[in-house]
């Protein structure tokens, strides 16, 4: 565990995803820091973190979104993100784009050392664990991309989860492979992220688990989707709402 203020002063990054589809998500990530002794802030005028811009090759736009954006969350102990992709923008990209700019590169480093996909946060920096949280089911998880590749997340959403009381969690075959997501390739390419997604959606069905885990909402939207087209059973759940103690309400896709 990273050594960290008592009463760290964290900056509560949405996404615009959990924002605008999922926002018990954000609900859920603030009940978990507050619980894990955190002072929790959500910066107002925060916007998209610029990873479509970036990803589509709008490096102009994309700078002007992280100059805005590490300005936004400079004031603050820790930057907590509930998504390994935006977080992974923020730590790894940010000072990557910004590279050139003498005033701006420190400055996107700085924040990008203070940022933190939850899940890390929760398990790395404040060593916590879910307390009289029970789920009597059986669940498997996927390793979103940027999570696991870009962020070293495997381990710390398994460690979590097992120590919410009756929760078992099972093998995913392929979890370490892409859903199909991707996020502007499902749009670019549909037939070969939709090819992907079957595999996947197969591979949780072969589970034999009643929830779907992950810790993004655009491949969970995703698989979620997939699963319902084609008559699974599997209902998904982001990590940290189940960690929180929400996973009694409506699944990913059923509160549409």
């Amino acid at each position: 565990m990273i050594e960290a203020p008592t009463r760290p002063r964290v900056a509560l990054f949405v996404t615009c995803l959990v924002d605008a589809m999922r926002p018990s998500i954000g609900f859920a990530t603030l009940r978990a820091l507050e619980s894990a002794g955190c002072e929790v802030v959500v910066p107002p005028a925060q916007t998209c973190c610029g990873q479509p811009a970036l990803n589509s090759g709008d490096r102009a736009d994309a700078e002007a979104i992280a100059r805005a954006t590490i300005a936004l969350l400079e004031p603050h102990d820790y930057v907590v993100i509930p998504s390994g992709s935006c977080a992974a923008t923020v730590r790894v990209h940010y000072p990557e784009i910004l590279e050139h700019d003498p005033l701006w590169g420190p400055r996107a480093a700085a924040v990008a050392a203070k940022t933190w996909e939850v899940l890390a946060f929760l398990n790395d920096v404040r060593g916590w664990r879910p307390q009289g949280v029970a789920l009597p089911a059986t669940a498997t998880y996927h390793d979103s991309c940027s999570g696991l590749r870009e962020l070293g997340i495997k381990a710390q959403p398994r460690r979590l989860l097992g120590a919410v009381e009756g929760l078992s969690l099972v093998d995913l075959a392929g979890a370490e492979t892409c859903c199909g997501f991707g996020g502007t390739f499902c749009a670019k390419y549909p037939a070969i992220s939709n090819a992907i997604t079957g595999e996947k959606a197969r591979a949780i069905e072969d589970s034999g688990a009643q929830l779907l885990l992950a810790g993004d909402l655009g491949c969970l939207m995703n698989m979620a989707g997939k699963l319902h087209r084609d008559g699974g059973t599997a209902r998904a759940f982001h990590t940290i709402e189940i960690l929180a103690g929400m996973g009694d309400g409506p699944a990913i896709g059923e509160d549409a």
